[in-house]
């Protein structure tokens, strides 16, 4: 959230900004847009955060970009953990949400329960994501009577790739639609301050965004949903191979990284680099000091 006071002379000083909550993002329902990244390390943490975005999602997509996985499903929580720490220590305002990646809650409420816990203890997330929709309901609802906001995730569901033939857009179907909109209910009277809508059609997305009484962040579903999340490889231009429909690059640095590590290796072909300016110079007060032999 953004604040504003004034100096002593009455000149309005730089706006002020705080950590953004749950709770905070539950009421931006049909009010404020929300903006979610991912997010992997302390570096783009720290960048995404000073630019201002509301929520930073170290989601279970470092399995693709991070660490050059097929899909989702070899990432472990430990893993989570590890990432999440480190945007935490980059994230001064922005929330910083953990995935709950594959068998780490599906097997019951009680392991959902000590997963989460986990994430929020020794990851420092602020709250935990999971996907699923009525069959994970009482996991959720396990989860937030300990304290821990959960964000829930209906429509394409990576975990379920196998399940699903693929990464292919959902609720197509009336019949698959109504499902859909089930699940995200069901998520919503178990408790989620939000839900992530993955790849379904914008008219569905919409249907769910009227009929549930907290935020959905959207991507790949469409204009209405209540915010929109893109994955920072696909924001940014660094994805390597082909890219989803629905992601939009706002800029092309990896094109920049490619072009900028090309002029590197040729200036240290060339021995031009390191240049002088590059170089520290001894001290001209202190002695010379003397090679010993070893």
């Amino acid at each position: 959230m953004y604040g504003s006071h004034r100096d002593g002379d009455g000149t309005a000083r730089a706006a002020l900004r705080r950590r953004i909550t749950a709770p905070e993002l539950r009421c931006r329902k049909g009010r404020e847009p929300i903006t979610m990244v991912t997010a992997y390390d302390f570096t783009m943490a720290r960048l995404l955060d000073d630019a201002g975005i509301d929520v930073l999602l170290v989601g279970d997509s470092l399995g693709m970009v991070v660490q050059g996985h097929d899909n989702t499903l070899p990432v472990t929580l430990d893993e989570i953990c590890y990432h999440t720490r480190c945007v935490a220590r980059g994230a001064r305002y922005a929330h910083v949400v953990g995935d709950l990646p594959f068998m780490s809650y599906q097997v019951s409420p009680q392991q959902a329960v000590e997963s989460a816990g986990k994430l929020v203890k020794e990851g420092l997330a602020s709250s935990v994501k999971l996907e699923g929709g009525a069959d994970v309901a009482e996991h959720v609802a396990r989860i937030v009577r300990c304290g821990i906001p959960v964000m829930g995730h209906v429509g394409l569901t990576p975990q379920s790739v196998h399940a699903l033939g693929g990464f292919k857009v959902q609720g197509k179907s009336r019949s698959a639609a109504k499902r859909i909109i089930a699940d995200a209910i069901a998520l919503t009277e178990a408790g989620v301050y939000a839900i992530v809508l993955e790849a379904m059609p914008a008219e569905l997305a919409a249907q769910i965004t009227e009929a549930v009484g907290v935020p959905t962040i959207g991507i790949g579903a469409g204009p209405d949903c209540d915010g929109q999340v893109l994955v920072s490889y696909d924001l940014f231009g660094m994805n390597i191979g082909h890219a989803p429909k629905f992601a939009k690059a706002y800029a092309n640095v990896g094109d920049t990284m490619r072009d900028a590590a090309k002029s590197f290796a040729a200036e240290v072909r060339a021995r031009s680099f390191p240049a002088p300016e590059h170089c520290y110079a001894s001290d001209p007060i202190a002695p010379k000091a003397k090679l010993v032999a070893v």
